[in-house]
């Protein structure tokens, strides 16, 4: 069979053809019906396979992360619990307003048994917070340096929260030091003044 037998060849006779150009015809129509079944089918059908192996690499995956979460979970909550306790005990440090006066007399008191002398003792204006507020206390003091250590000392051992800050010492007469420094504060908020402070930042966050 040469080019010529095939170009003379008419598609209605294929049945009288000789066997090698029925054979080649056959191959042909074999090979188109592959490539249209691979576009029209197959090629669909491995897309969506593609897919669903993706899918199932992603469930495993979310999977392994949920189990892990699963065999932490009572370190978790253990955890939870320990800071909750740990919240609450520095919440009892707190005074509410009712007892700020006297938290203000006890810190004065710390420095008068230590045998300083207040030369300023003036509160300054309070700062709200998300549940509490700091109320700065200005305070200047004369005393030893042994005293004032140790007025230092007391102040950190209240049962109060009570911080110290912006300390600067200067030399006074006699051997003595001069302490100016900044008494923090705190006092947690009454219910009123949280719902304040919910309102204020949520205004906050809409504009």
């Amino acid at each position: 069979m040469n080019l010529s037998e095939l170009n003379n060849l008419d598609l209605k006779d294929i049945t009288s053809a000789p066997a090698p150009v029925r054979a080649l015809v056959l191959a042909v129509l074999f090979l188109a019906i592959l490539a249209g079944g691979w576009y029209l089918v197959w090629s669909d059908a491995i897309k969506s396979l593609d897919a669903a192996r993706a899918e199932e690499q992603a469930l495993r995956t979310s999977f392994t992360v949920k189990k892990g979460q699963v065999f932490h979970y009572e370190a978790y909550k253990r955890r939870l619990a320990e800071v909750e306790q740990s919240l609450a005990a520095m919440l009892r440090q707190l005074p509410d307003r009712s007892q700020m006066d006297a938290l203000l007399a006890d810190i004065n008191q710390v420095g008068v048994g230590r045998g300083l002398d207040f030369n300023l003792f003036r509160p300054g204006a309070e700062t709200l917070a998300d549940f509490y507020a700091t109320l700065p206390v200005a305070i200047k003091v004369s005393g030893s340096y042994h005293d004032i250590g140790g007025f230092v000392s007391d102040l950190a051992q209240m049962p109060r929260i009570v911080t110290l800050h912006d300390v600067a010492l200067a030399p006074e007469k006699e051997g003595l030091l001069t302490m100016d420094a900044r008494v923090q504060t705190y006092r947690y908020l009454d219910e009123n003044e949280l719902a304040a402070v919910r309102r204020q930042k949520k205004a906050g966050e809409k504009t």
